[in-house]
């Protein structure tokens, strides 16, 4: 039996919570990958996972074997790295994720000039509005927009972004300048529904900065951020986005920014990786490289 072939089968189940959902990110038939559970459980002389026709549920037994396990291909991926060169030249291939737009606007341009200084090194870059779980997903690297829960990832802050609020400029014509957040009551909004959606519109008085929200009952709700700003365009009503969503459309007179003074504080921009003992140079070239340039763009705390 290939033992360490048995743990990465036990992680992807453990996973994503079902043996054909692991057999199918994995692209083996159920029956083997269940033959080579049952096979790890027989040698081990213990019962790994509870099986059921809803939900695959580890045993107590199952838990630290799945922690031990994890650790254990931790380790031999980082020797099969450290044996390819990846620790004295930097090579190989890197896997980095970001938000869809942020990543097609401001970080493959990078990932397309690094390409080019460094031709050993292959990049696969997953754009996605939803956090990819680094360790379980086997990514070296992701941006993430927002405050960052604790955690034992290494963050790197590569600057901020401003949150907005846009009207078209005929809207405005329409309703009339709003002066505070709560004059929104009487604009029509257009809201994105993501898995990262937050609910309410949050501001800042700038008498004393103190929060203020609102719920606005938006006529229009969406799920991209393309589809929001081509309805705002049009009219549709107000949005809230990130600067960096809505410029080029501010910039050609499509949209306003109003409210500023109620403006949230700039939310950060960070490029986070798992610990590890020894950071290969695929990565600490990456890192090195897009940092300083992702800062020219957005300064920290601008």
């Amino acid at each position: 039996m290939d033992r360490i072939e048995a743990m990465s089968m036990l992680i992807k189940v453990a996973d994503t919570g079902s043996f054909s959902a692991a057999a199918r990110s994995l692209n083996v038939p159920v029956t083997t990958l269940s033959r080579k559970i049952s096979d790890l459980e027989a040698a081990l002389g213990a019962k790994l996972l509870m099986r059921s026709t809803r939900r695959i549920n580890l045993t107590d037994a199952g838990g630290s074997y799945l922690a031990a396990a994890r650790r254990i291909i931790e380790q031999v991926e980082e020797a099969e790295r450290e044996a390819a060169g990846e620790f004295t030249v930097p090579k190989g291939r890197l896997t980095i994720t970001a938000p869809i737009q942020f990543g097609q606007l401001h970080v493959l341009p990078v990932v397309t000039d690094f390409l080019a200084r460094f031709p050993q090194i292959d990049v696969s870059l997953l754009l996605q509005d939803r956090n990819l779980q680094l360790v379980e997903d086997h990514i070296d690297m992701a941006v993430r927009i927002g405050r960052l829960p604790d955690s034992s990832m290494i963050a790197t802050a590569v600057g901020s972004v401003r949150m907005v609020v846009c009207a078209s400029p005929r809207l405005i014509e329409t309703f009339g300048m709003p002066r505070t957040p709560q004059d929104l009551g009487r604009f029509p909004s257009v809201t994105i529904e993501t898995p990262l959606s937050q609910p309410g519109w949050q501001f800042r008085d700038p008498r004393d900065r103190s929060p203020l929200s609102i719920s606005p009952t938006p006529r229009l709700s969406v799920t991209t951020v393309e589809a929001a700003l081509r309805a705002a365009t049009s009219d549709a009503g107000v949005i809230r986005q990130f600067h960096y969503q809505v410029a080029d459309a501010v910039k050609a007179g499509d949209l306003r920014i109003i409210l500023e003074d109620y403006e949230t504080d700039p939310v950060p921009v960070h490029l986070i990786h798992a610990s590890r003992g020894q950071m290969p140079l695929k990565m600490r070239s990456f890192l090195d490289f897009a940092v300083p340039r992702l800062r020219a763009v957005f300064p920290i705390g601008g």
